[in-house]
């Protein structure tokens, strides 16, 4: 089987994950009390991390290795792009992210409700960053150099 193929099927399966974060997860986070919706986002964010960086890379060196087989560079620059999405997570997220453990059970409602939003406004970014590679895997496979 063709590695940009899997590559594709890799991104889509990260592209899929942070559109179910972002339309079902989270605005059913956002419907419990501040102090529910920490507990609940605490392990869910863990694995999802853990899950979509791993998906990420599986992605990349799926398309690195379509690109040492066909030449063409469109799979390098998509390797890239869904690669972003680690430096994205440490950069931009990790500070809410920080924030959001660091939450005690005293603070209030309105500043950990507040910052559960901007999260979820932050993962938007993952969004684009899958919807990004998968368009450029989707052109390198529908029209081979």
């Amino acid at each position: 089987m063709q590695p940009g193929l899997l590559a594709f099927a890799a991104a889509s399966a990260f592209l899929g994950a942070v559109l179910y974060i972002n339309i079902v997860e989270q605005p059913a986070r956002l419907g419990l009390g501040p102090r529910a919706m920490v507990r609940e986002w605490t392990p869910s964010n863990r694995r999802g991390l853990i899950m979509l960086a791993a998906l990420a890379i599986i992605s990349a060196i799926l398309a690195y290795a379509d690109y040492w087989g066909t030449g063409d560079v469109r799979w390098v620059i998509g390797g890239v792009v869904i690669l972003v999405s680690l430096p994205y997570a440490y950069f931009v997220m990790l500070p809410a992210n920080i924030w959001l453990y660091a939450m005690s059970a005293g603070a209030p409602a309105s500043t950990i409700r507040a910052l559960m939003r901007d999260w979820g406004l932050l993962e938007w970014g993952q969004t684009v960053i899958g919807l990004g590679a998968c368009c450029i895997f989707a052109w390198a496979l529908a029209s081979p150099a």
